[in-house]
């Protein structure tokens, strides 16, 4: 059996949860391999809706699940967001949950200084969610960053602590703020540690035990590829890779572990946060999108800007992540639109362009060229068979594939894992 990535094929918030969900009560292990609690995803099981911000969303079903050392750590959220699953009934125990590691850990610095960033950043804001994610980031890039490893010899950690306070403290003397106290951010350490270091372990081996047992391994990607750090909507972006190549490094298996890549894309198209969007409606029809999707983000709670499916995006996107098929979610939001628009490709300063260009000023200047089609009328809501699909709406399905050059895998038609109509299943290629 083949190895299956999930990955956001937009700006993330594409329905990923659910489609990880179905797909983890088939796997053997779900692994995290970048991001870090930034990411959201919603889970609804019966009649109990689960929300998780860091943990893989297999934890929920009890299916081994993991995070990889791409995955950058904040271990108080860790701690509250197991405790608030075990509250539900979910049992979180180190035999079904391990932590890499070599895991970078986001510190209270962090976040304070990802807030400081964004108040001073002015009209450069890039609308982060202010978790310290980029900040964590940057220490490990710059060989500062204390990991999960370190929590275990913090009697060892000054020469550490000399190269990060070096660092933070400067910038945060530019910002007016104190200097970092070390004696209080190891004591915190020191009364966390326990916690983390009894799921910590090399990932990378347990993985490799897994797959040589024969183990069905379900990577689950966080954001979108939009907003990866070398493809996206750069500056807008978050501070990881979000594409399916990012599953070799980020979780310690080589490059041919990805297996099925499933792409998630929305009906239309949404985006939390600042950035270039060539197809947003500001407008009654924006509006309606995003209350008949209940477009709020699982973390934070911002509103999506909504706007008509951009099939160039879909297309580039999928190219880039190499995905083999998509996974088609929330067309029941477009359920008694009269009309429906697709972005087809741009037109930039008059010349036409297929394809979203590298410059951040070249895409606030894009003018969206749309294709119109004949909406539907009738509900897609619980569809689970093509035959239970208005024939328009299966005709809009139909022109999404032939423009984004990637076949439907499946087509979620609310958020109740059973609503799929199946039309190929990623465990069985």
């Amino acid at each position: 059996m083949p190895n299956v990535t999930v990955i956001g094929a937009q700006w993330g918030d594409e329905g990923k949860g659910k489609i990880v969900d179905w797909l983890a009560t088939r796997a053997d292990v779900v692994v995290r391999f970048q991001g870090g609690h930034n990411a959201g995803h919603t889970l609804v099981v019966g009649d109990k809706t689960y929300k998780l911000s860091l943990l893989p969303s297999g934890i929920v079903t009890g299916t081994l699940s993991l995070v990889g050392n791409g995955v950058v750590l904040d271990p108080w959220a860790l701690k509250s967001e197991i405790e608030r699953l075990e509250g539900q009934g979910v049992a979180i125990t180190p035999d079904n949950f391990g932590i890499a590691d070599n895991c970078p850990l986001i510190l209270p610095v962090h976040g304070e200084l990802d807030v400081m960033r964004e108040a001073a950043a002015g009209k450069g804001k890039i609308g982060t969610t202010g978790r310290g994610i980029g900040p964590a980031y940057e220490d490990k890039v710059g060989r500062r960053a204390i990991r999960v490893c370190d929590l275990s010899h913090l009697d060892e950690l000054e020469p550490q602590l000399d190269r990060l306070c070096a660092h933070h403290d400067a910038l945060r003397a530019g910002f007016g703020e104190p200097t970092i106290d070390r004696a209080e951010l190891l004591a915190k350490l020191r009364e966390i540690a326990p916690f983390v270091l009894q799921y910590a372990q090399p990932v990378w081996k347990r993985l490799n035990e897994v797959k040589k047992a024969g183990a069905k391994i379900l990577f689950e990607g966080a954001q979108g590829v939009l907003l990866d750090v070398d493809h996206g909507t750069y500056p807008f972006v978050t501070s990881s890779n979000t594409v399916s190549g990012t599953v070799a490094s980020g979780s310690g298996m080589g490059p041919g572990a990805a297996g099925f890549v499933l792409g998630i894309v929305k009906a239309y198209t949404t985006r939390v946060g600042s950035g270039p969007f060539p197809t947003e409606l500001e407008d009654e029809t924006g509006q309606r999108l995003g209350e008949r999707g209940h477009e709020f983000g699982t973390v934070t709670a911002r509103k999506r800007r909504c706007g008509w499916f951009d099939a160039a995006l879909v297309k580039q996107t999928c190219a880039i992540s190499g995905v083999t098929g998509i996974a088609l979610t929330k067309i029941d939001v477009l359920d008694g639109f009269d009309k429906i628009k697709i972005c087809t490709g741009y037109t930039l300063d008059g010349e036409p362009i297929d394809y979203l260009p590298a410059n951040a000023q070249d895409q606030a200047r894009l003018e969206p060229a749309y294709e119109e089609i004949d909406g539907w009328e009738g509900t897609t809501v619980g569809a689970r068979s093509w035959a239970d699909l208005p024939a328009q709406a299966i005709k809009y399905i139909r022109r999404i594939e032939e423009l984004i050059e990637c076949p439907v895998a499946s087509v979620s038609t609310s958020p109740e894992r059973e609503d799929t109509i199946l039309v190929r299943d990623p465990f069985a290629d």
